[in-house]
C-alpha cells in the first residue's frame, strides 16, 4: 500500500509539467482564436487582433501529408520485411541503424534535405519539407510496426501456413491485420511528432506570408510561425503565436485519441 502511494505521488508529479503547460497555452491562446485565426492570412507587424493563420494550417497538413505519403509505405515493408522474412545479423543491423536515426537531432535532418533537395531545386518548397518530416516519421513508424508484428504469436502463423496458405497469405491476411490496432497507435505517433517540428522546416520549407502556392513553393507552417511570431515586440503577433500553438497542441491531444481509439481493441 506504501509503495502504491509512492508510485501514484511520483504519477501525479510527473503530469504536473504537462498539466501546467496545457493550462497556459489555453490561457494565453484562446482569447486569439476567433474565425479570422482560421481563416485570414498573417497579420503585419503593427495590427491588433488582426489577421490569421490559416495559410500555416493548411500547410501544415499539406507537408505532414507528403510526409506521411512517403513514410508510411516504406516504414511499414520494411518493418515486414524485418519481423517476417529476414534472418540472422542483417534485421539486428537495421534496427540498431533505425535507434539511431530515431535519435538523431530532427536539425540534421533538415540541414541533410537542404543539401539534398533544396539546393538541387534552388528553392525552399513544401516538398522538402515534407520529405525532411518523412525522414523523421520513418524511424517511428519502422520500430513500432516491428514491435506490433512481433506482438502477434507464432502459434497464429503456423495455423495459417497449416490451413495451406503461404508466407506471403499468412502475413497479408493474419498477422497484419491482427497487428493493426498497434501500428495505428505508431502511425498517429509519427504524424504528431511531425506536425510540432520547427527546425527541419525552416531549413527545408522556410515560411510564407501568403497563401500556398503550389508544392515547390516556400510554405507557411504552424511551428515555424510560432518561432517567427513569438519572439517578435508586436502584441497582435504574440497573440497569434499563442494561438497557433493552442492549436499544435490540439493537433497532437486529437492525434493521441485517435491512437487510443484505435487500440482499444486488445492484440491477444
Amino acid at each position: 500500500m506504501f509503495w502504491t502511494g509512492v508510485a501514484g505521488f511520483f504519477t501525479l508529479l510527473a503530469l504536473v509539467p504537462l498539466v501546467l503547460v496545457l493550462v497556459y497555452v489555453i490561457f494565453r491562446g484562446f482569447a486569439r482564436l476567433d474565425w479570422a485565426a482560421f481563416t485570414e492570412l498573417p497579420p503585419p507587424p503593427l495590427a491588433d487582433n488582426e489577421g490569421g493563420f490559416a495559410n500555416a494550417l493548411v500547410g501544415t497538413l499539406i507537408m505532414v501529408s507528403i510526409g506521411a505519403l512517403v513514410s508510411v509505405p516504406f516504414g511499414v515493408l520494411a518493418a515486414i520485411y524485418l519481423s517476417e522474412f529476414s534472418r540472422g545479423r542483417v534485421p539486428r543491423w537495421i534496427r540498431f541503424a533505425t535507434n539511431v536515426l530515431s535519435g538523431v537531432p530532427s536539425i540534421l535532418m533538415g540541414v541533410f534535405i537542404y543539401g539534398l533537395f533544396v539546393i538541387t531545386i534552388g528553392t525552399y518548397s513544401a516538398v522538402a519539407g515534407g520529405l525532411a518530416l518523412g525522414v523523421l516519421m520513418l524511424p517511428i513508424i519502422v520500430r513500432t510496426t516491428d514491435e506490433s508484428l512481433q506482438i502477434v504469436p507464432r502459434q497464429v502463423r503456423w495455423a495459417a501456413v497449416g490451413m495451406g496458405a503461404s508466407k506471403f497469405q499468412a502475413v497479408l491476411r493474419v498477422v497484419l491485420p491482427a497487428a493493426l490496432p498497434a501500428i495505428a497507435t505508431g502511425l498517429t505517433l509519427a504524424v504528431a511528432r511531425a506536425a510540432g517540428e520547427t527546425a527541419p522546416l525552416i531549413f527545408t520549407a522556410l515560411f510564407s506570408q501568403y497563401w500556398f502556392d503550389g508544392f515547390f513553393s516556400p510554405t507557411a507552417s504552424l511551428s515555424v510561425l510560432v518561432y517567427n511570431f513569438a519572439g517578435v515586440p508586436y502584441d497582435g503577433q504574440q497573440r497569434l503565436a499563442w494561438a497557433a500553438a493552442l492549436i499544435l497542441v490540439g493537433l497532437v491531444l486529437i492525434t493521441s485519441i485517435i491512437s487510443r481509439w484505435a487500440t482499444r481493441k486488445q492484440i491477444y
